[in-house]
């Protein structure tokens, strides 16, 4: 399976949790900025608030597209320790890498929310989206530090992921939901015939322009 883009993947990902549509007990989280647009179609067809939820994942040095851990609003790091050991990246490393993207997460809390809290997820059902999963670290911190929020379920729902990492994430999430798993995976944009970088401009757009951001 080949999504034309982020808009036409959400659309065939809400087809997929229709059974949600209209529950006022029910948020959509994107992960910025990738997952904005993928969430933003599956929210506005399914009736349900969209709102964002700020997470980074920490790049090998030297390979910053090899996901060596992720950190999360709420101050939640998950590390790949087996990675990290069987490249030898030292831990004053992974710790400056750790403080840069901290950077990045208090950066984009200012420009996209604005001082505004995260939208209540206490109680709620969470659908948490990003537009693929390639080793998952960030989608599981994202996990972790919903999971301290107290929502009633955490559902992980993307349009295409790689097996075993799904697989994986059934043990941190209540639901997950891959449309596609395809065999070898290699990475998320080969699944996508536009793959364009989501930019800060077009997260602005889609969080203004869906009318349902929990203020």
């Amino acid at each position: 399976m080949r999504f034309k883009d982020r808009r036409d993947a959400g659309r065939q990902l809400a087809e997929r949790l229709k059974e949600y549509t209209g529950r006022s007990d029910v948020v959509v989280l994107a992960l910025p900025r990738g997952g904005v647009p993928v969430a933003y179609e599956v929210a506005h067809r399914l009736r349900v608030p969209l709102d964002i939820f700020l997470v980074r994942k920490l790049g090998v040095p030297g390979h910053p597209e090899l996901a060596m851990g992720a950190i999360a609003e709420g101050g939640v790091e998950v590390l790949s320790d087996d990675l990290i050991r069987d490249l030898g990246v030292p831990t004053a490393l992974v710790r400056q890498v750790a403080a840069r993207e901290k950077l990045e997460l208090d950066r984009r809390d200012r420009q996209y929310r604005g001082g505004r809290s995260l939208a209540p997820v206490r109680d709620r059902v969470v659908i948490l989206i990003d537009d693929g999963l390639a080793t998952g670290s960030t989608m599981q911190a994202a996990v972790t530090a919903l999971g301290q929020l107290s929502p009633s379920r955490i559902i992980v729902a993307v349009p295409v992921g790689a097996r075993d990492t799904c697989a994986r994430l059934q043990q941190f999430a209540d639901e997950v939901v891959c449309l596609d798993t395809p065999e070898p995976f290699q990475a998320v944009g080969l699944w996508y015939e536009h793959f364009d970088q989501t930019t800060d401009e077009e997260v602005h757009r889609l969080l203004e322009g869906t009318g349902q951001v929990i203020a």
